[in-house]
């Protein structure tokens, strides 16, 4: 899925990193950008925008009151340097409030909840489309794609994560929180087992004394994560078998 873009913000430096941020975006496709609400107003009317990076303090007409007026399909992503307005934005059914200055891993983080919001509401999110479950991450400066189905364990270090896939020699390394990570995944299928490791769960052939055996690695399943562990691998697990 493609989400049409339209960024609004009076400051041309904002539009500028905004307009980098979309365009190396692979499901995002900017459509125009506007340095006033005004300005925009007769191109949002038209419904084909889906999504709107919205800047709130603005002369003439601001983001909030801007957001009010709009009617159709489009959802925004509201982009500001002042916290206070983080309450109201979700007033408004905002998808995500950004604050300025924000990285790139924010900015993807709250394109893919739009995306997920746009998947669901056309019917074409993950449980409908198995083959289109995946997220995207940057590493070595480039956004890759990664299938989910192909991860078997993610190993976090202070601001970086490893994601170890299947059949794939090396980890792949990305500039992002294990947290940050962990609420892109679905909790149906990863599982947090210690603060530093998220495991798939259909993955996990060998549990030995509180470790998770991926090979010759062993994964550890701390006391903090213990008991939702179990209860995960209960609903896994065949009455039978219990």
């Amino acid at each position: 899925m493609i989400l049409k873009c339209c960024i609004i913000d009076d400051e041309p430096l904002a539009i500028e990193l905004l307009e980098s941020y979309v365009k190396k975006t692979p499901f995002l496709q900017l459509e125009v950008s506007f340095t006033s609400a005004v300005q925009a107003i007769e191109r949002i009317s038209k419904g084909d925008i889906d999504l709107i990076f919205l800047d709130i303090q603005m002369p003439e007409l601001d983001g909030m009151e801007f957001s009010r007026m709009i009617e159709g399909k489009s959802r925004v992503i509201f982009t500001t340097a002042f916290a206070q307005y983080a309450v109201d934005s979700y007033k408004v059914n905002a998808v995500d409030y950004l604050l300025k200055p924000f990285a790139y891993t924010d900015f993807l983080k709250a394109a893919q909840k739009a995306l997920q919001w746009f998947e669901l509401s056309s019917g074409t999110s993950e449980m409908h489309s198995p083959d289109k479950s995946y997220i995207f991450v940057k590493s070595d400066y480039k956004l890759k794609q990664i299938p989910l189905d192909k991860v078997l364990y993610i190993e976090g270090l202070k601001d970086y994560v490893k994601i170890y896939l299947e059949d794939e020699p090396h980890p792949i390394l990305s500039l992002l929180s294990l947290k940050s990570l962990e609420e892109m995944l679905p909790d149906s299928r990863f599982i947090r087992v210690h603060r530093s490791f998220i495991v798939q769960g259909c993955k996990i052939k060998m549990i030995d004394r509180n470790r998770i055996v991926f090979g010759k690695e062993y994964i550890p399943i701390s006391d903090t994560y213990k008991d939702s562990f179990a209860e995960f691998i209960s609903r896994h697990t065949p009455l039978s078998n219990k």
